[in-house]
């Protein structure tokens, strides 16, 4: 069991997401105690700098609470956003006031899913929080909440501290939560049992993990952290659950929580947020022999395999590919306007090119931009 938690020992490069309930009181306000605590684990896992830390924070919301007279988080999006603006600043002052005390900096990182959808969003990210890290500060990271709208928003920070672990190339992903690990079951009841370790889906056979969703001032729940520890697996980060309270265990490498190993390599990153952090802005529909072209051959999509468009989109846009029932096998992005479409629909690229000029003898998707979602 010791040599399996090497990688996390190893670890040079870490992302830290830590919830709502980890960092505020009952009421809902920040905890100065619980945040400077967790800064202490954090402080001292850096190692005098020769580790660096990424912290993915919530909280900006449950802070914003009680200044604005709020005894509960709010339901509505514009609410929730000035809730966020009030309590984002809260926020971060007490961590940059917790972190001083060991003389470490700290900058601000809000992002929306546009900034790891769109790529040159997703390169300026990269390169703020990779330069903040070489200078030696800890970016806080949070979903810009003030400005985020629901069509762009990652949901909860679970899904965004995998993406972050990702863009910044991180050796490991600590969630730390209020639960101490995945249990087999609902963790308050008799008999339930923590699983230590998940090399790969079928050790989640059986386990029943709940709803995404829970009462209180977090939006997550255990079902979005699996996930979370899933997309980073999946893309070579291990991953560690466990509570707050365990997480100087588990950054040391100690055996606590629920090790998610390895389950792919490194990806591009294109293929990461085009399946994880990006919104289809419409779908093609395909007949039998592009879906398996798509999803087993891994060619690009010819305008030959096309029977139906759907929604508006221009060129560039990620679309959804859907199979003869309308499931989405795979996701891309699209090389035509959702008006140019229709007339492509069961056309060879030849006759197209005769017909319309050299521009129309080319893919409507290109496998270097494509990723299957579902194997057919």
């Amino acid at each position: 069991m010791a040599a399996a938690r090497q990688d996390v020992v190893e670890a040079r490069r870490v992302v830290v997401k830590v919830g709502s309930s980890s960092l505020t009181t009952a009421s809902g306000g920040l905890d100065a105690d619980r945040v400077d605590a967790l800064v202490d684990v954090l402080a001292t896992a850096r190692d005098n700098g020769r580790r660096e830390i990424v912290l993915v924070s919530s909280g900006a919301i449950a802070a914003g609470l009680a200044p604005l007279g709020l005894d509960r988080r709010p339901r509505d999006l514009a609410r929730q956003q000035a809730a966020a603006s009030v309590g984002q600043g809260l926020l971060v002052a007490r961590y940059t006031a917790s972190f001083a005390r060991y003389g470490i900096r700290v900058g601000q990182v809000l992002l929306t899913s546009d900034d790891i959808s769109r790529r040159a969003h997703y390169r300026n990210a990269y390169r703020t929080l990779d330069q903040l890290l070489v200078m030696g500060a800890v970016p806080v990271v949070n979903e810009n909440d003030t400005v985020a709208t629901d069509e762009i928003r990652f949901g909860d920070n679970d899904r965004l501290a995998s993406l972050v672990a990702h863009l910044v190339r991180a050796d490991l992903l600590v969630l730390l939560s209020d639960v101490d690990g995945l249990y087999d079951g609902d963790p308050r009841s008799p008999g339930a049992t923590r699983i230590d370790e998940v090399a790969g889906p079928a050790d989640l056979e059986g386990v029943t993990i709940g709803s995404a969703g829970k009462a209180g001032v977090g939006t997550g729940g255990m079902v979005t952290k699996v996930e979370a520890a899933r997309i980073a697996a999946a893309a070579g980060i291990p991953v560690v659950l466990t509570s707050a309270s365990h997480a100087a265990d588990a950054l040391a490498g100690r055996v606590t929580g629920t090790l998610f190993h390895r389950t792919g390599k490194r990806s591009a990153d294109r293929l990461l947020w085009l399946a994880h952090a990006s919104t289809p802005r419409g779908a093609l529909r395909l007949d039998a022999g592009a879906v398996k072209a798509v999803t087993e051959r891994r060619t690009s999509l010819l305008p030959a395999g096309l029977t139906g468009v759907e929604g508006q989109f221009v060129a560039g846009d990620p679309v959804d590919l859907l199979d003869e029932s309308g499931r989405a096998v795979a996701r891309g992005l699209v090389n035509f306007d959702a008006r140019e479409l229709p007339r492509l629909l069961g056309r060879s690229t030849h006759d197209l090119a005769r017909e319309l000029g050299p521009a129309y003898e080319r893919e409507v998707v290109h496998r270097d931009d494509l990723v299957v979602l579902h194997q057919h």
